[in-house]
């Protein structure tokens, strides 16, 4: 049995080896150059630290509690050491959303930390949002004691085992680091889960809380590195021939270019080109190819737009790219009509076969449009009906979007006096982002609905939309993973009344950790998106308002450091109080009233189908008959 050294002896000893590793310049050269030890004796904390270095995380968000204040300690001291950085927070789903982006935005790779029990269980809960958009983190959460003396507090009351962990199990990777020697095996299922490179998602560590200071011998050099895998696509050429072959025959395509294809941009457009395909995209997708361009369709699905679905319903074939099909982006099975085959290039063999006649070009979606634009010369040739058909209804979206863009105010039975459609206020919000080249987060619900069919990007990264599992309050909470960010961008929060109230307190975390960015209010006084699908199919709103007015400017200036400020009631107002919130040095909230009501002009309509309410049987009875 190891001698156990005093605790003044542990901090010191992993004093010590922060600062070699900070001195150094990253723990591989404190290794390589002798300054630390290939073998340590030291907590199972500590080694969890060393093994996340290794791979590059050295970001934690935390909310600390009983289940973590080993770990706690551990972090305090790297910190002093300039090791590693650790940001409070004081809500756990606000943090993983935090956690999230900043995986999501810049590609850095953060650790949430949270106590046991009912933080860890918000925790959980908002990993659902990187988990439905493949975005790698890690979430380590506090879990019972490993000698079964009773019940600890906040573990699940039941007398069974390891219950945390199943659960986490459930939603991604997840291991019970019940023997602290198993570590090099949790980082290594880890390290894959958060970096794969086709269907990333979070990994769960669960530290039970007297594992967490027992001491162990850990090989520093053996804990595993970030894996370095290689580009992979099919070595044989006959799938690419095959599928050039269908490419060449078809005089209608349209390419679904699905959450996969973000930073594929070039490839996405070589291949539309070389094809003489019209590009539908799903909402997380907007950029992929510049808004402007001809074969640029816009978002198509349930929530799809004129252009988009037409595309969608009259292909002969398609090709889907780095999509899982969501319901609402093939409008529950059934958007492709006229498909009679499909092409999908996907790296994940289940996505890739998500259809019926599928010619399956499983890998890298860069390096597979390589290999099939080889044998694309000429196959472009026959489409020019298509796309001009295609551009028609291009030119019939752009007149019915500007014909909502360009409407006045009107007067809202809630606000007693006219106010902006919420399209022509995203829009004027929208534009003023791209002058000034600002990312922008878009949260679940009706500005989330609106708001990706608004979106004019030119490259993928300007916007983040978490579509996948309509998450409220994603986007506010999005907005602090740029004061964590190396290289921070501005960003601009889109969030309705009802998606702020998710997490308000975004407003002191913003002011606590420094965020210059922005959020808009855009306010209807109701869940216009539920209230919308109500009346669609029902005819009657129920329940998805209240009587509850809220100063949401006093709301937000209460917070010292935040520039709260009214948005104004139309076009020229709203311009005018973004350039002066832009122009504070901190977090800035406008809050802009919008109408809801039924007129036309107060949203952008639904084009497609969706398999909820009274629609089920309708939509059901048509995917029983069609083929793909």
């Amino acid at each position: 049995m190891l001698t156990r050294p005093s605790d003044g002896e542990q901090r010191d000893a992993m004093r010590t080896r922060a600062r070699a590793i900070h001195e150094a310049g990253s723990l591989a050269e404190a290794l390589a150059g002798g300054a630390l030890p290939k073998l340590v004796e030291t907590t199972l904390s500590e080694a969890l630290v060393l093994g996340l270095l290794k791979q590059g995380v050295s970001k934690y968000l935390a909310i600390f509690g009983h289940g973590s204040t080993d770990l706690g300690d551990v972090l305090r001291i790297y910190e002093e050491e300039g090791v590693t950085r650790t940001f409070n927070f004081r809500n756990e789903v606000e943090m993983a959303h935090a956690a999230t982006a900043l995986r999501w935005q810049y590609g850095e790779i953060p650790a949430v930390v949270t106590s046991i029990g009912p933080g860890a269980l918000q925790a959980f809960a908002g990993s659902l949002a990187a988990a439905s958009n493949g975005v790698g983190v890690y979430h380590i959460y506090g879990d019972e004691t490993t000698f079964g003396e009773g019940y600890n507090m906040q573990q699940v009351p039941k007398e069974e085992q390891g219950l945390f962990g199943r659960m986490t199990a459930l939603m991604g990777g997840s291991y019970v680091l019940h023997t602290p020697e198993a570590l090099r095996d949790a980082l290594r299922r880890g390290t894959l889960a958060v970096n794969h490179p086709y269907r990333a998602g979070p990994f769960y560590l669960l530290l039970p809380l007297n594992t967490q200071p027992q001491r162990i011998t850990v090989n520093i050099a053996a804990l595993p590195d970030r894996p370095d895998l290689p580009v992979l696509a099919p070595v044989d050429d006959k799938p690419y021939v095959k599928a050039a072959r269908l490419i060449a025959q078809a005089t209608s395509i349209a390419i679904k270019a699905g959450g996969g294809t973000r930073g594929h941009d070039a490839a996405v457009r070589r291949l539309a080109e070389m094809s003489g395909a019209a590009v539908v995209l799903s909402p997380g997708s907007t950029g992929v190819l510049p808004d402007a361009h001809p074969q640029n369709m816009h978002v198509g699905g349930s929530k799809g737009s004129i252009s988009g679905n037409f595309a969608m319903a009259n292909a002969e074939l398609v090709i889907v790219i780095g999509s899982r099909g969501v319901c609402q982006a093939d409008c529950s099975g059934i958007g492709y009509k006229a498909a009679k085959h499909v092409i999908n290039i996907n790296g994940d063999f289940a996505d890739a076969l998500h259809y019926n006649h599928t010619t399956a070009l499983a890998g890298d979606i860069g390096a597979v449009i390589e290999r099939l634009c080889v044998h694309l010369a000429g196959a472009s040739a026959n489409k020019a009906d298509w796309l001009k058909s295609c551009a028609a209804k291009k030119a019939e979206w752009t007149a019915f979007k500007k014909a909502r863009f360009d409407a006045p105010p009107a007067h809202d039975a809630a606000w007693q006096r006219a106010v902006l459609y919420q399209p022509a206020a995203i829009k004027v919000v929208a534009d003023f982002a791209k002058e000034i080249d600002a990312a922008k987060f878009f949260d679940a619900g009706d500005v989330q609905a609106n708001g990706f069919q608004i979106v004019e990007d030119d490259q993928t990264g300007d916007t983040f939309t978490e579509s996948g599992a309509s998450y409220m309050g994603f986007a506010v909470s999005g907005l602090l993973a740029s004061p964590m960010a190396d290289k921070p961008r501005y960003g601009i929060a889109f969030t309705g009344d009802g998606s702020f109230m998710m997490n308000p307190q975004v407003l002191i975390d913003a002011v606590e950790h420094k965020l210059r960015g922005m959020i808009v209010i855009f306010d209807n006084r109701r869940m216009a998106a539920i209230t919308g699908l109500q009346i669609a199919q029902y005819g009657r709103e129920f329940r998805t308002s209240d009587s509850v007015a809220v100063d949401y400017v006093q709301l937000a200036g209460a917070v010292k450091g935040v520039r709260a400020a009214h948005g104004g009631c139309s076009a020229d107002e709203l311009r005018a109080a973004l350039k002066q919130a832009h122009a504070h040095n901190g977090l800035s909230v406008l809050h802009v009233p919008v109408y809801a009501g039924p007129e036309e002009l107060a949203g952008l309509g639904a084009f497609g189908q969706w398999n909820v309410g009274n629609w089920c049987e309708g939509v059901q009875r048509e995917w029983i008959t069609q083929d793909i």
